[in-house]
């Protein structure tokens, strides 16, 4: 190590506090602790709050050595640094037996424990994809972590502003019970994000459930809400417009398949949550939902929908069509909708002249995605109705299915196309156009 009280130290010895920290920010654990053993300084620059304030440890189900090592360096500099904690993200990849799913819980009930003792900063908290539905998990084993990680939400409850359980898959009365974790201390939780799209198991009508209304019932202060289409109900819009109108200000709403959505959900509940949230954004994502008469008992003309995402994930199913929801549906939302994605598989009906004449009519639209059947055709008209000002996309991301193993002639036209309207796209457009084949 280097001595203090040599004159003759380098000019990084007097580099100022804010500088050094800086530098510390960008290096990795390991070089941060190679770092520290330079001189004193730099050795208390390691121990800087602001350097320890965001973390993501990664759980790896099949790790190399190099994982398993950066795994446990960030288990120890968690718990090292660990009251300086502010933002903490635990990713747990690929748990392909029951072995690693104990390994998981017993690791996170150190973590979880030790942290609920000496954190009073964490604000955001992120586990993703646990799927605790799964064979992997033993039953005691999966108890034991809900009960954990219970145990530290009541701890952490009055200080987070941000919960992340996406695709935990929970039973009814777990989820519940996590929830209201948050409320734990004061009987009302002021966070203001949560995500629990498919927190709860596939196929629970969940809108049905006293339980879930109550839970949500003591969030007051929700600006950003991401869930499932199963959980909605009178009841809940009820409970969102008495409790965090005054807050709210998107919600994030998926309708899968293979959940419930057969609920009878009022237009008026949604009126009047729009009408007491003014700020309010609905963000509609729907995977396999495709049939007409599905889908026009969600989208209600008085829901205030910013963006709606339609994914078939490459399933053709002739009894459904997309004809009528461009025409009938969609519309509806001509004033509001700025963001539009479709991932169809339509071989069996052109839609060029339809999805291009919704673009037209959506006067706040800016951002297109589609993947489909279309005509090379449909990308010149809609570039050229652009450059005459008559939409406002900004965004174009198109990909092109084609029935053909060959697409030489409509990879030209599109190169020709580009060429036409080269001057528009490379100055206003975020542009990507391929055609794709589907064979």
């Amino acid at each position: 190590m280097e001595d203090d009280s040599d004159p003759e130290q380098s000019c990084w010895a007097g580099l100022p506090d804010v500088c050094l920290r800086h530098v510390f920010h960008w290096l990795d654990d390991r070089d941060r602790s190679r770092a520290a053993l330079v001189c004193k300084k730099w050795s208390r620059a390691m121990y800087s709050g602001s350097l320890w304030r965001t973390r993501t440890i990664t759980f790896n189900g099949r790790p190399s050595r190099a994982h398993t090592f950066e795994f446990e360096t960030a288990l120890w500099y968690v718990k090292k640094f660990g009251k300086y904690l502010e933002h903490l993200e635990i990713k747990l990849l690929n748990p392909y037996n029951a072995v690693l799913t104990r390994k998981f819980q017993v690791t996170m009930r150190g973590l979880l424990s030790h942290l609920g003792k000496c954190n009073s900063r964490l604000v955001s908290l992120s586990i993703q994809h646990l799927e605790l539905d799964r064979v992997v998990w033993k039953s005691m084993v999966r108890a034991q972590f809900i009960k954990n990680l219970g145990t530290f939400l009541k701890r952490m409850g009055k200080h987070l502003d941000y919960l992340n359980l996406k695709g935990a898959r929970v039973t009814l009365e777990e989820g519940c019970e996590l929830l209201n974790s948050l409320s734990y201390l004061r009987n009302k939780s002021f966070i203001s994000e949560v995500n629990i799209e498919d927190f709860f198991s596939l196929h629970l009508p969940i809108y049905s459930s006293t339980l879930f209304h109550q839970a949500v019932s003591k969030f007051q202060s929700l600006v950003i809400l991401t869930f499932n289409y199963n959980c909605i109900s009178d009841e809940l819009l009820d409970i969102l417009c008495k409790h965090s109108a005054h807050s709210l200000s998107t919600l994030n709403i998926k309708c899968h398949i293979h959940d419930p959505h057969g609920q009878v959900v009022w237009g008026m509940s949604w009126a009047n949550l729009a009408k007491r949230a003014p700020q309010l954004n609905v963000n509609f994502f729907f995977e396999r939902v495709m049939k007409h008469d599905h889908l026009a008992r969600i989208l209600l003309v008085e829901i205030p929908v910013r963006s709606i995402s339609l994914r078939s994930c490459y399933f053709s199913d002739p009894d459904w069509t997309m004809r009528p929801t461009l025409i009938n549906l969609l519309p509806s939302y001509k004033h509001v909708l700025q963001k539009l994605t479709l991932e169809v598989n339509n071989d069996h009906e052109l839609l060029d002249d339809e999805l291009l004449q919704l673009i037209l009519l959506c006067k706040r639209l800016s951002f297109l995605k589609v993947w489909a059947f279309l005509s090379v055709t449909f990308m010149e008209k809609l570039l050229q109705n652009r450059s005459e000002k008559k939409c406002i996309l900004t965004t174009i991301k198109v990909r092109i299915y084609t029935a053909r193993q060959e697409t030489s002639e409509e990879d030209r036209l599109l190169r020709d196309i580009y060429k036409k309207f080269k001057y528009l796209i490379d100055s206003e457009l975020n542009y990507f156009v391929i055609t794709y084949p589907m064979v």
